[in-house]
């Protein structure tokens, strides 16, 4: 029952398919890259919107790290765009690539929560519209 609109945050050639101010909710997700660091693709992403005068009007972030590189560092990229977007939302982080039924049903309680909190934080007004 969702319209998911989705963009790869490294072409920046195409046209977003809805500018992130007019989503109701973002789901923004990366890779952590050395050391912590965002990847410069979400960067340059981050950078356009901001260039645009967009700011999402909510976000959740998810991604995967590495803890072989120091917990310190462990999705860094995540928690970077958590504080950026002041996102209250709770993160997903999965170790290394995802894979697998326990990635998989972790995906699925994030995107649970993730909706349960967007429903319960947006007004009566707007529920009655979309139930």
């Amino acid at each position: 029952g969702h319209a998911v609109h989705w963009q790869e945050a490294d072409d920046l050639r195409q046209a977003p398919p809805l500018p992130v101010d007019e989503a109701d909710l973002v789901l923004l997700g990366c890779w952590t890259d050395n050391a912590g660091r965002t990847p410069s693709e979400m960067k340059a992403w981050v950078a356009g919107i901001a260039e645009r005068g967009q700011r999402p009007r909510q976000v959740a972030v998810f991604g995967t790290g590495e803890t072989q590189w120091g917990q310190e560092y462990y999705c860094g990229a995540v928690h970077r765009l958590i504080r950026y977007f002041d996102s209250g939302y709770p993160p997903l982080e999965i170790e290394q690539m995802p894979h697998g039924r326990r990635h998989a049903a972790a995906i699925d309680t994030w995107t649970d929560a993730v909706l349960d909190q967007y429903w319960s934080t947006t007004d009566a007004d707007h529920r009655r519209h979309h139930a």
